[in-house]
């Protein structure tokens, strides 16, 4: 094709003035019939690279996308840039007869110039027959690192397009992917049979992100809050592992005020189209997702992307924060992590394959190491996807931001490579480390190496710098991971020239990991600090309200909700109701002398309440809760409503205490009087109505075995519904 001047259709089709990066080189050899392979971060303008030639060529170019989410806002885009619709189209199978042959129909008349199709629909034989009545101008493999075992987001359909396309007719193949390591980028150009395509490979540096991993705590939907808060009014995406974990958090979120929406792929086609319109219209702030949202969405002004889970993998991980500040514009990063999850990832490997556990389990440990380190996250993100990061400190990850000191390790660097070399580089990180421990594992023993002079060569230096001297000296190219091994390590040549001129004057630093402790909790269990002078004045408030009321103070409020408030400082009745033990009929009865109290005292000492007081949270398994004071109602006894809900009687007492105590009434005096006696009902009846707290501790001292824990139990739930609710 002669050389055409791109720059007008450029402007005329999407009215910029100038490209961005290689995209004009890459439009240039598409146009002149070549295979290419194209390798750009999230926000770089690939779906540029074969949208504007597939306008300039004669014919329909075929794009193989993943997800019909993505070709529906791909084909909206298309379609909104040219005057006539059908301009771009899909075929999916969430489509009807009658818009299927409208867009045969386009096609076959060449109104169409983009046709997307999922890798499912492009191998149905009947597509195949018709594609091969259409002119192809070429093929767009878009997300082609699912072509990949390897890959973050391997699909088996993917491994099948080359055969398709050889019976469809030979044209020129474009593959684009975000994210690949060179072991993907070699099996995609393997796959697709394009050996020769010339390789378009963009930086993976996006300056402007921000990069952070806290430790996952319970508080973390707190934090979540309290982070979403502080950016009000912006766009976001909060990543979940799980279907039900992206529901029940966008709940949360919704709870507390913040327009939120789940999105899955277990959800219908028609919710999530429209909540991904909703997103994109800015008429939601925050997605709830799992990875199947946000592949290829084109919305520029995403400013935060958080990770409830860690991913399985840097690809994945690396892919979803590309979400974040695609304009250039600011994009915080913040992933929570737990080692915990990283077990629940592997045992979720268990059913697999040995090959694919093993690729599992070497992703996820790059993931562990990029979470633990404190090495610079932008420095070991692009070493994972072989750039090298100029400078030690980006000023814009939290490890940068908050630097460690740096520790002097070049001794340990040396134990390390001497190991490496001794085990003849035939083993993984966590062997080697073993190994310069001097830890006689039953692998070591069963290799003879605890019996090399080398073996415990660095038994004396501090255990915790090992990991850290293999992640800096991977960094600094003295070693390397061989991935078709599953992660040996191998010493590089600057490795073996590192040891040969090592001397004593020889210097290498390291910093030591990140800590994260699954306990870890920010504050306490309550979600601050105590006042202990408004304690105890909402303490004896209780004694004269009880008083008052002529009952217990337990009665009234627990010790714990009154900590609680005396954390939180509640004002309102709404804001009382998110203290724990406290439902709303209990808020109505007891709380107002409370709030009174408690207002004042804000306002004469000048405490500024927690920003994040009206965190609320959504009553777990309240449908649950709901169906077990509907049998009641029906007066079912209680052992036939646990084992209908498959649950023990202690679990179904412990439910039933959480409905009393929150304030709910009910009516349990049918089940009690059937199986005990009017005496013992009397007995424990009269005890509670006299006793100063309602501790089951203190009952079962006072009776000595004369009742079991469940008739103790049945009668405090009876007593405090009925005087307290």
């Amino acid at each position: 094709m002669p050389k055409v001047n791109l720059l007008k259709p450029l402007k005329q089709y999407f009215g910029f003035d100038s490209f961005k990066g290689r995209q004009e080189e890459i439009i240039r050899h598409l146009l002149d019939g070549k295979d290419c392979f194209v390798l750009m971060p999230t926000g770089g303008g690939k779906s540029l690279c074969y949208q504007l030639p597939s306008l300039i060529m004669e014919g329909t170019a075929i794009v193989v996308s993943p997800l019909i989410a993505l070709m529906k806002n791909q084909v909206d885009v298309i379609n909104g840039i040219s005057e006539h619709d059908g301009i771009a189209h899909c075929l999916n199978s969430s489509m009807n007869k009658a818009a299927i042959d409208q867009v045969k129909e386009d096609v076959r008349n060449g109104i169409t110039k983009l046709l997307y199709l999922a890798p499912e629909s492009l191998q149905k034989e009947e597509n195949i027959m018709f594609l091969k009545e259409v002119k192809v101008s070429f093929y767009a493999v878009d997300e082609a690192h699912c072509i990949s075992e390897w890959g973050h987001d391997f699909r088996p359909e993917y491994r099948r397009i080359r055969p398709v396309v050889n019976a469809i007719g030979r044209a020129p193949i474009i593959a684009l992917t975000a994210t690949a390591t060179e072991k993907v980028r070699a099996d995609i150009k393997k796959n697709l049979d394009i050996p020769k395509a010339k390789d378009f490979m963009s930086s993976f540096n996006r300056p402007s992100l921000y990069y952070e991993v806290r430790a996952k705590t319970p508080d973390i939907d707190k934090q979540i809050i309290k982070f979403i808060r502080q950016h009000q009014g912006k766009s976001g995406i909060v990543y979940c592992l799980s279907r039900k974990k992206a529901e029940d958090l966008a709940e949360v979120l919704k709870t507390n005020d913040i327009k939120a929406a789940a999105y899955h792929a277990g959800l219908d086609t028609a919710v999530r189209n429209e909540t991904q319109d909703d997103f994109l219209m800015e008429r939601i702030d925050v997605i709830c997702a799992t990875i199947a949202f946000g592949m290829g969405i084109d919305k520029p002004d995403v400013r935060f992307v958080i990770h409830y889970d860690i991913p399985k993998s840097l690809e994945g991980y690396y892919q979803e924060t590309g979400r974040a500040g695609r304009d250039g514009g600011e994009g915080l990063c913040i992933a929570f992590y737990s080692y915990k999850d990283l077990l629940k990832l592997g045992k979720f490997m268990e059913s697999k394959t040995v090959a694919e556990q093993e690729i599992g389990k070497h992703l996820l440990q790059e993931t562990a190491a990029y979470a633990e380190s404190s090495i610079c996250r932008r420095k070991m993100l692009l070493k994972y996807f072989g750039e090298d990061y100029p400078y030690d400190n980006c000023g814009n990850c939290d490890n940068c931001t908050h630097p460690k000191v740096k520790i002097e390790a070049a001794e340990g660097l040396k134990a390390v490579l001497t190991s490496i070399l001794a085990v003849k580089q035939n083993f993984k990180t966590a062997y080697v480390v073993d190994f310069v421990k001097g830890r006689a594992t039953d692998d070591i023993v069963s290799h003879k190496h605890n019996e090399h002079a080398e073996f415990g060569c660095g038994e004396d230096m501090n255990e915790k710098l090992w990991n850290p001297i293999i992640r800096e000296a991977m960094v600094e190219g003295y070693i390397k991971k061989e991935v078709e091994s599953y992660g040996n390590l191998k010493v590089t040549a600057a490795g073996k020239r590192w040891l040969k001129e090592y001397n004593k004057d020889t210097k290498f630093y390291v910093t030591e990991d990140n800590t994260f402790s699954d306990d870890e909790v920010e504050g306490n269990a309550t979600g601050g600090a105590l006042d202990e002078e408004l304690f105890h004045i909402l303490k004896n408030l209780r004694r004269d309200v009880a008083r008052e009321k002529n009952v217990q103070p337990y009665i009234v409020f627990m010790e714990a909700s009154l900590e609680q408030m005396a954390t939180m400082y509640p004002t309102t009745i709404e804001e009382l109701q998110t203290i724990q033990g406290v439902g709303q009929g209990k808020a109505r009865r007891f709380g107002k002398p409370f709030l009174e109290v408690i207002k004042k005292y804000c306002e004469e000492n000048e405490i500024v309440r927690p920003e994040d007081i009206r965190v609320k949270t959504v009553a777990k398994n309240s449908m649950g809760k709901l169906k077990i004071v509907q049998c009641i109602d029906r007066k079912i006894p209680l052992d036939d409503i646990a084992r209908s809900m498959s649950l023990k009687m202690p679990e179904l007492l412990d439910e039933l205490e959480a409905i009393v105590y929150s304030g709910t009434k009910v009516d349990l005096s049918y089940y009690i009087e059937d199986v005990m006696d009017d005496e013992q009902i009397d007995d424990i009846y009269g005890y509670f109505a006299e006793a100063e707290t309602d501790s089951l501790k203190n009952a079962y001292e006072e009776f000595n075995g004369a009742y079991t824990d469940e008739e103790i139990r049945l009668i405090r739930l009876m007593y405090i519904s009925e005087n307290a609710n």
